[in-house]
């Protein structure tokens, strides 16, 4: 597929600066950029590359002023980040979509599957699961009994499916994901863990994406439920009957424990825990490594460190944390001066 740099510009509602007859047919980073690709700039630190680059269109925030002569056609945009996410998501959408289902697959014969769908070998589909119309499950994908799969929801190898989850439309599991596992339930007892059965569910409203390798455990009793919108990163742990708001988004290894409920538009960076039972309010930003004990009841609060704390707050104890050998050591020197002249004023009393 080929696009000229007009008709790119109409599709994001851009300005040409340059040749409107420029054309690419793939994209390329701004420092690898080639003939016949489109690039983009909206970090300054990159903006050396434009005079540089071999690519034919580069994607510009709407003041960038160039202080070089640049060789590639501009279309300038309000936020080149966006735009070049729009053509991406346009470009992969008129890929053809692999339809059919291959022989090796195993579908039970109660089983519903919907229209212009594709099969991979060797998917497993349990008794009563329905499958929604336009939907790519990949090989190796297991979907248990009762399970409900969403119009256009796309499953990649080796993603699971417990019996009776439902996931919505539009959602995007990726390889190795889980979702249904039993959560992890056990009652002590003088001679090991008493398993407690989880016979909920996990519920995946519509535009969800669970990253490879995430884990989304059922509930113990009624749902475990990831709010439409929210996007999940790998390696990601949701415990059983947590209610994760739509449109927040997890990075890496991020890990909520059961009954918790967090709210709408949160983001959390890399490895991030959350305590069971807490409340995490609207909006909440938890920096990378950051632990919350305890619910944040505050909308809109940025977090730090473990325990999390304000980030300002954690930064000046990081810069104190740094310096504490040398503190120890001098308030050690001080504590030896303050016994010496404790035993001077002491002895000089005695003397009198």
């Amino acid at each position: 597929m080929e696009f000229s740099a007009q008709m790119i510009a109409e599709l994001i509602g851009g300005t040409i600066v340059g040749n409107p007859e420029a054309t690419v047919s793939n994209f390329a980073k701004i420092e690898e950029g080639r003939t016949g690709t489109i690039s983009f700039l909206a970090n300054d630190k990159y903006e050396h590359y434009i005079y540089s680059t071999e690519s034919s269109i580069v994607l510009v925030n709407n003041d960038f002023e160039p202080k070089e002569n640049i060789k590639a056609t501009l279309i300038k945009v309000p936020n080149a980040r966006q735009a070049v996410a729009t053509l991406i998501g346009i470009y992969e959408s008129m890929k053809p979509k692999p339809k059919g289902i291959d022989p090796l697959a195993s579908i039970a014969s109660s089983a519903t599957i919907g229209k212009d769908v594709y099969i991979g070998p060797f998917v497993y589909i349990g008794n009563n699961a329905s499958i929604g119309d336009g939907c790519v499950i990949h090989p190796n994908v297991s979907i248990g009994e009762g399970g409900k799969i969403g119009d256009n929801t796309t499953m990649y190898a080796n993603s699971v499916v417990y019996h009776n989850c439902k996931i919505g439309q539009n959602c995007i599991l990726h390889a190795g994901s889980v979702i249904g596992a039993d959560g992890f339930g056990f009652e002590p007892s003088e001679t090991g863990y008493n398993k407690i059965p989880q016979i909920g569910i996990v519920v995946l409203e519509d535009n969800v994406e669970i990253g490879a390798n995430a884990c989304v455990d059922r509930a113990v009793m009624g749902e475990t439920i990831i709010r439409k919108g929210t996007k999940i990163d790998n390696l990601v742990q949701i415990g059983h009957n947590c209610e994760v708001g739509q449109h927040t988004v997890m990075s890496a290894q991020v890990g909520v424990a059961g009954s918790t409920k967090i709210g709408e538009w949160c983001m959390f960076g890399g490895q991030v825990g959350i305590a069971g039972h807490a409340t995490i309010a609207n909006r909440t930003m938890a920096g990378a490594q950051s632990g919350i004990p305890n619910s944040v009841k505050k909308e809109g609060q940025e977090l730090m460190g473990t325990p999390a704390i304000e980030p300002r707050t954690w930064w000046k104890a990081q810069a104190v944390i740094k310096q504490l050998p040398d503190m120890w050591t001098s308030m050690n020197r001080m504590k030896k001066e303050i016994e010496e002249l404790k035993a001077k004023l002491d002895q000089k009393g005695t003397n009198s």
